[in-house]
């Protein structure tokens, strides 16, 4: 059986492709997707739509380097936090398709819709590529 900080080879790919995601993401916010992003953030969010966006931005860059870097008990609660920043920037993509914004090439009601699904799918890789879903597991 597996060291408990050990995580398997398909757990790290998925962790790579991840963590890269995630700071080609937060590069999109500071740089070439910066409007794109603009359009997601919902109106109830305080202040300039621009500064939420370049802030979401670094955290985002910070996130992936932190999927990609940290190891052991730290890398199982960076799972656990970036499924939790998943879940709170979900309101954007619901914000996105109340209001019939396109962006990202989700043009369609449909495209929209079927992106909300998709949430719930990069909260679970976050809790499986870290080691968090199978920690979370054991203490029950």
């Amino acid at each position: 059986m597996p060291h408990p900080s050990h995580t398997s080879t398909l757990q790290n790919l998925a962790r790579g492709v991840l963590g890269s995601f995630m700071v080609l993401a937060g590069t999109g916010h500071l740089t070439f997707a910066r409007r794109e992003f603009q359009a997601q953030v919902p109106d109830f969010v305080p202040g300039d739509k621009d500064t939420t966006v370049l802030a979401s931005g670094v955290v985002e860059i910070g996130l992936g380097l932190a999927l990609l870097l940290l190891k052991g008990k730290n890398r199982r609660r960076m799972g656990v936090g970036l499924a939790a920043f998943y879940a709170a920037v979900f309101p954007g993509n619901v914000h996105q398709y109340t209001e019939r914004i396109s962006a990202f090439g989700l043009d369609t009601d449909a495209k929209r819709l079927a992106r909300l699904f998709f949430q719930p799918v990069l909260m679970g890789a976050a809790l499986y590529s870290t080691g968090a879903l199978q920690s979370l597991k054991k203490q029950k």
